[in-house]
């Protein structure tokens, strides 16, 4: 890759050869990426996607850094990171008249806790147990995220993307073709820049008495207080992956710093010091042993990049 290429398009951007993602993940563990790349706008991204794809460079999206796990040897391609991306194509639309149903769009780096908090000011509900997901709204369409029986889906009305080739595209809540934890956005491999919702009118009260609540279970039931990629494991159907975990005999088990959570067995956290390996080892031992104990072969919901052999 000629760095003087990307630097020819990335010209507000940022660009870090070498950099940790232990600072970028959520689980705080993993290598350096060769490049981590923040484009200013769509136009260095979809510039940015197109000469990747066209060099046939390996890269990969992040926002939050939630969901994944890097190896300890690192990603030797090109982190996109949309996390920290600012300026008007991120600013939240047509939250402050009074309209009703509201229709608004956000960027795709802006963190789910702070379209909350944003839903509280303006007293519209219907995100509200969604808004306590450690995540990035664009990560979050990507894999449907839901949490307390509502889903992305469920507020969703469209979105904008970039595809592998760097065409800029809009694709409606059909398109999206939405379901447990899968979207087109993962099968045609697009970047999302920009979500639409459709929510409405609510009583604030209301509206922040959901979110203590939801809030407070997520503190009684999830070890927040550890690094953690959320979830480990899709639920299987007809099952709780976390019971059968515990059923397993898996509670509190640990390889080096990567436990199993006594808290919630669904949660594989980094209790310090954990290296990547570490995780995955885990992973692999919790998947085997649930598989061997009751049948059921787990499926890890969170994504590995780089080499773990």
């Amino acid at each position: 890759m000629n760095l003087n290429n990307i630097r020819k398009i990335i010209k507000k951007g940022v660009i870090v050869e070498n950099e940790p993602m232990a600072r970028h993940t959520t689980f705080r563990a993993g290598g350096p990426a060769r490049y981590f790349i923040s484009p200013a706008n769509t136009s260095e991204l979809a510039g940015l996607v197109r000469y990747l794809f066209n060099n046939g460079i390996e890269y990969y999206v992040i926002g939050n850094g939630s969901n994944m796990l890097v190896s300890d040897e690192g990603y030797d391609g090109v982190i996109i990171d949309l996390g920290s991306r600012d300026g008007t194509e991120f600013t939240l639309l047509g939250l402050d008249d009074s309209s009703d149903p509201v229709k608004f769009e956000a960027g795709a780096g802006s963190l789910m806790s702070n379209l909350g908090k944003l839903m509280l000011k303006f007293s519209v509900t219907g995100f509200e147990p969604l808004s306590g997901i450690p995540g990035c709204i664009g990560g979050a369409l990507a894999m449907n995220a839901g949490a307390y029986g509502g889903e992305m889906k469920d507020i969703v009305t469209g979105a904008s993307a970039v595809d592998p080739e760097g065409r800029q595209m809009h694709l409606s809540k059909e398109e999206l073709d939405l379901s447990y934890r899968h979207s087109a956005v993962q099968d045609k491999r697009l970047i999302v820049t920009k979500v639409e919702f459709e929510l409405h009118r609510g009583e604030a009260e209301k509206i922040k008495a959901l979110m203590d609540e939801y809030t407070s279970k997520r503190r009684e039931k999830q070890p927040l207080e550890f690094p953690s990629a959320g979830s480990t494991f899709k639920r299987p159907e007809g099952h709780f992956a976390g019971k059968l975990i515990e059923e397993a005999g898996l509670r509190g088990y640990c390889i080096n710093g990567a436990c199993v959570s006594d808290k919630h067995c669904g949660f594989i956290i980094n209790k310090g010091g954990a290296k990547a390996s570490d995780i995955y080892e885990l992973i692999c031992y919790v998947r085997d042993k649930v598989c061997e104990n009751s049948g059921v072969m787990l499926e890890p919901e969170v994504r590995m990049l780089g080499r773990f052999d």
